[in-house]
C-alpha cells in the first residue's frame, strides 16, 4: 500500500525548520523594487512579478558563480539602516507565513558596509529588524537565530568570527563561510575556525556543492564544522550503497547536511527533484535537513520544497517530520530550547 498524498494546504500548515537560508537571497520582490528606487539602484525591471521571474530564470544557469551574481541587486538595497531593518523584519514575517517555527538566517556583514555602516552596526541593525519581526509574528511564533558569514574569496573571515563571538548573546548563534566554493578551500580560513572552536561558537561550512569530497573533508576533518552546507556531493563517496570513510563519518556522527533541492538544481549540483541525493541519503540514515537557500533567487518556500519532494520523490508526512526533527536536533541553539520546540511544537504539528 502507498501512503496517501499530502495536499498543499496540509503541507503549508505543518511546522517547519530551516537551517540554510540567506537573508540577501530572500527579499520580497516588491520591497526590492521600492528600496531600489529609494537608493537609486537600477533593476532589470521595476515590475515585482517580472522581477521575481527574472531572478528565477537568471538563477537557472547551472553555474554557481552566475547564481551568486544575481545578489548584486539585493545587496544594493541592504547598505542602509532602513534597508536592513525592513528586510530583516519581513524575513521573519515571511517565515511565519510559511509555517516555519525555527529558522537560522545567514548573511555576510562585510557585504553590507558600503553605505557607511560599521560591521557591528550592520549586525545590531539586522538583529533589531529580526526582533521586530518576531514580535509582530507573535500569533504564529517563530524563533530566528543568526549565522554570520565570512566570504571565502576575501580575507575578513577572522574579523567576522570575532563578530560572531561578540554577538553570541545577542541573537547570533553561529558562523559560516559562503561564496564561490571551487578554488577557495575551507582550510584557507582555518584561523577563523580555530578561534570559534576556542570560544565554543558552532559553525557550518558551505561544502560539497560546486567542489566535491576534498571540500567536505577539509570542512570536517581540518576545520571542524558541526554541519555541512549543501553536501550533496557526499554521494561521490557512496558506491552501490556502501559508504566510504568520509560518508561513514558524516552519517555515523550525525553531521547534519543542509540540503537545498531547488537551489541545487539551479547550480547544477543535482539533476532533478526525483533524483536529488536527499532521498537516497535519507534512506541510508544520514541526518538530512530540508532548506530553501535563497527564497527569491530560487523562487521557493519551505512549503514548496516539501511539496516538490512529496510530488516528485514520493515523500510522506513522516519523511517531512523526520527532516524537520533532524533540523531541530542540529540547530545551533541550546539543547533545552531544541527539545522544547520538538516536543511542544513540531511533533504535535505532525500528528495529523
Amino acid at each position: 500500500m502507498t501512503a496517501p498524498r499530502i495536499d498543499i494546504d496540509t503541507i503549508r500548515r505543518l511546522p517547519k525548520a530551516v537551517l540554510h537560508d540567506h537573508l540577501d537571497g530572500g527579499l520580497r520582490p516588491a520591497t526590492l523594487v521600492e528600496l531600489a528606487g529609494t537608493v537609486g539602484h537600477t533593476l532589470p525591471t521595476t515590475d515585482p512579478d517580472a522581477l521575481a521571474a527574472w531572478y528565477y530564470e537568471a538563477a537557472n544557469s547551472g553555474d554557481l558563480v552566475r547564481y551568486i551574481a544575481t545578489f548584486e541587486h539585493t545587496l544594493a538595497v541592504m547598505q542602509t539602516r532602513e534597508g536592513l531593518l525592513r528586510t530583516a523584519e519581513e524575513y521573519v514575517l515571511d517565515l511565519a507565513e510559511d509555517g516555519v517555527v525555527y529558522g537560522e538566517v545567514r548573511y555576510a556583514p562585510e557585504l553590507m558596509v558600503n553605505g557607511g555602516l560599521t560591521l557591528p552596526e550592520v549586525v545590531e541593525t539586522v538583529q533589531e529588524g529580526l526582533a521586530a519581526g518576531m514580535a509582530k509574528a507573535a500569533g504564529t511564533p517563530v524563533r530566528v537565530g543568526t549565522l554570520l558569514c565570512g566570504m571565502r574569496m576575501f580575507d575578513r573571515t577572522r574579523e567576522i568570527a570575532d563578530l560572531a563571538v561578540a554577538f553570541r548573546d545577542a541573537g547570533v548563534v553561529g558562523f559560516d563561510i559562503a561564496g564561490a566554493e571551487d578554488g577557495f578551500p575551507p582550510a584557507d580560513h582555518l584561523a577563523a575556525f580555530e578561534h570559534l572552536r576556542g570560544e565554543s561558537v558552532p559553525f557550518t561550512i558551505h561544502a560539497g556543492e560546486a567542489h566535491g569530497l576534498p571540500s567536505i573533508h577539509q570542512a570536517l576533518q581540518v576545520c571542524g564544522a558541526q554541519r555541512i552546507g549543501h553536501g550533496v556531493r557526499i554521494t561521490e563517496d557512496i558506491v552501490d550503497g556502501k559508504l566510504g570513510r568520509l560518508a561513514g563519518w558524516v552519517r555515523d556522527r550525525r553531521i547534519a547536511l543542509e540540503m537545498c533541492p531547488t537551489s541545487n538544481l539551479q547550480t547544477g549540483a543535482a539533476t532533478s527533484i526525483a533524483e536529488h541525493p536527499i532521498t537516497a541519503l535519507r534512506d541510508l540514515g544520514f541526518r538530512v535537513t530540508l532548506n530553501t537557500d535563497n527564497r527569491l533567487v530560487s523562487g521557493t518556500t519551505m512549503t514548496r520544497e516539501m511539496a516538490l519532494l512529496v510530488e516528485e520523490a514520493g515523500w510522506t508526512v513522516e519523511d517531512l517530520r523526520t527532516v524537520t526533527v533532524n533540523a531541530m536536533k542540529s540547530a545551533f541553539i541550546p539543547f533545552d530550547e531544541r527539545k522544547a520546540l520538538i516536543e511542544d511544537v513540531v511533533l504535535p504539528g505532525y500528528a495529523l
